[in-house]
């Protein structure tokens, strides 16, 4: 194979490699995975604002490995609106799988992982992510008011009841 042929199944390679959350064959931890002692060291306590005239941080910052939730906080069933459903369930070996009814047309069973951005999986050719938020942020109103949910997209949310 020539060399002009060879270098994109390199660089393609090496993407492939980089975006992986999954440790590789060999045992040793990915790059920018999360090791187990991150997930519990108690993250630092937060500067108190000072009278400098300095904005404060937001008050839910987003997910960091220091923050991200376990993947216990997403096994279970979650329900959505007019019959749809998200169940989330632990895969022997590691990651979860995801068997969900998104609209009144589609329903499948999907892989997926728990990262620190939160479940990621891909549906139909698109990774999606769903997100720990409240069902106001789900922008679905019969959601509205609840506290513990997973958010795909706007329109898109589940809840525990």
């Amino acid at each position: 194979m020539s060399p002009t042929k060879l270098l994109p199944l390199i660089l393609a390679s090496a993407v492939l490699v980089a975006c992986s959350d999954r440790s590789p064959a060999d045992g040793t931890p990915a790059a920018d995975a999360p090791r187990a002692a991150d997930a519990t060291t108690p993250a630092a306590p937060e500067p108190a604002p000072s009278d400098t005239g300095t904005q404060a941080p937001p008050a839910t910052p987003p997910a960091t490995p220091d923050t991200a939730k376990p993947e216990a906080d997403y096994l279970g069933r979650w329900t959505g609106v007019e019959g749809m459903y998200l169940v989330v369930a632990s895969k022997p070996g590691g990651g979860v799988t995801l068997d969900m009814q998104w609209d009144l047309d589609h329903k499948g069973t999907f892989d997926g992982s728990v990262t620190a951005e939160g479940l990621r999986f891909m549906r139909e050719g698109v990774a999606e992510t769903a997100v720990h938020t409240d069902g106001d942020a789900t922008g679905l109103k019969h959601l509205a008011g609840k506290k513990d949910c997973l958010t795909v997209k706007t329109g898109e949310g589940y809840c525990r009841d």
